[in-house]
């Protein structure tokens, strides 16, 4: 399968509108200028849980017949502005469940599915994310969250297993330091899979490396980014027909969206920034997946693109 193009799935802004924490579409064909789908309106909506969604994160199955887009349960807009606790509340008390889409072709999406997957003792299933799992041969999902043991302390990442995205096995600890964690994203290449976590307490992002999703990993104290502070929400994909991968992270300390990293070596992790990275509104915290041309175009027939 030849891939040609971009698709990013995202979410909107920071909660000032009721349309921001939902789930939008934009494509590229170079993967660093972005244009909108559907007018930039949301291409999925939630309605189950809180009824907004953030984090959206897409993968293509393994066996490459169908869709997967898993979600954060979130709603800072609708239910968690009346106070200025409203992120605190929501660290603490917010929803145990991943939303699902399916689809077979990115135009025709299944109803939502609402899967608990964290602790009865958690607070808010936050940034899902899932790769395939080459030893246990299903699918590993993963997620940050604060659990009442400790009194909500301290973000810990936490895993499970599934084979079809309904049933999961039993959630345990993934990633747990000396200080919060949020935001991983994994990366399968050469063999090897790669990780990008943020430290929550530091607000920068390390990439470590292992043989498996549950070996021991590695931090690749290399990376150009190591240290740095003021970014979340790490996303990485490989540059169509080049030995390249762009990994994006979200400045959101200075609120400019996402920056694009290259590097031709995960393994050391040297990266430069690429210039010319435009999205015409702030994307926040998603996934990019090449796609074909025959997907490129299924979409901007389905949905339109702005020009």
């Amino acid at each position: 399968m030849e891939t040609t193009a971009y698709l990013f799935t995202h979410f909107k802004g920071v909660q000032q509108t009721a349309d921001d924490e939902q789930v939008y579409f934009a494509v590229s064909k170079d993967g660093y200028k972005w244009k909108n789908l559907n007018g930039g309106k949301p291409v999925l909506r939630s309605v189950l849980g809180e009824g907004g969604v953030r984090d959206p994160h897409i993968m293509r199955s393994h066996d490459g017949k169908k869709f997967y887009m898993i979600a954060t349960d979130l709603y800072v807009y609708g239910k968690w502005t009346e106070s200025k606790e409203g992120w605190y509340r929501c660290q603490r008390e917010g929803s145990k469940s991943i939303m699902i889409w399916e689809s077979e072709d990115l135009v025709h999406w299944s109803e939502q599915r609402m899967v608990q997957v964290a602790a009865d003792d958690a607070a808010c299933a936050w940034a899902p994310e899932c790769i395939w799992d080459n030893k246990a041969q299903d699918y590993f999902v993963y997620w940050s969250s604060r659990n009442a043991f400790d009194g909500f302390e301290k973000q810990r990442v936490y895993c499970a297993h599934t084979k079809d995205f309904k049933s999961f096995s039993k959630p345990k600890i993934y990633i747990e330091r000396e200080f919060s964690v949020i935001d991983t994203s994994m990366i399968y290449a050469d063999g090897k899979y790669y990780r990008l976590t943020k430290n929550h307490d530091e607000k920068s992002i390390f990439l470590e490396v292992s043989d498996s999703t549950e070996g021991e990993f590695t931090e690749i104290e290399t990376f150009s980014m190591r240290g740095v502070t003021g970014y979340e929400g790490p996303t990485a994909y490989k540059m169509n027909g080049e030995n390249r991968w762009c990994i994006l992270m979200d400045a959101f300390d200075t609120d400019e969206g996402y920056r694009p990293f290259l590097t031709k070596d995960l393994s050391v992790g040297y990266t430069v920034e690429q210039e010319g990275f435009e999205t015409p509104d702030l994307f926040r915290h998603g996934t990019v997946m090449p796609i074909t041309n025959e997907e490129y175009i299924r979409l901007v027939e389905a949905y339109g693109i702005d020009e």
